[in-house]
């Protein structure tokens, strides 16, 4: 799990169907210190409706990605699993 800051929201006109209605987003990985940048940005699969600037707990774990979108095969990576309270 990585705390990312959310910089912007993705938009594809042709997507795997099992990301069909789902929102996407870019976001910036932070380091331990939640200031320094850590990479490079990533897109993660968000179901919270995070907005510009939340920070968000990302995950690469592939069974939360293939269960949240009820496929085996999609090529989804990082989803947000939770928003940091301020």
């Amino acid at each position: 799990m990585l705390h990312a800051r959310v910089i912007g929201i993705a938009t594809a006109t042709v997507k795997h169907r099992s990301l069909s209605g789902w929102r996407l987003l870019i976001v910036q990985p932070y380091a331990a210190d939640n200031q320094t940048p850590d990479g490079e940005p990533l897109l993660a699969l968000d179901k919270y409706a995070a907005g510009a600037g939340s920070v968000v707990v990302i995950t690469s774990d592939g069974r939360t990605a293939k269960e949240l979108v009820g496929e085996e095969t999609t090529p989804v990576r990082w989803t947000v699993i939770g928003i940091k309270d301020k």
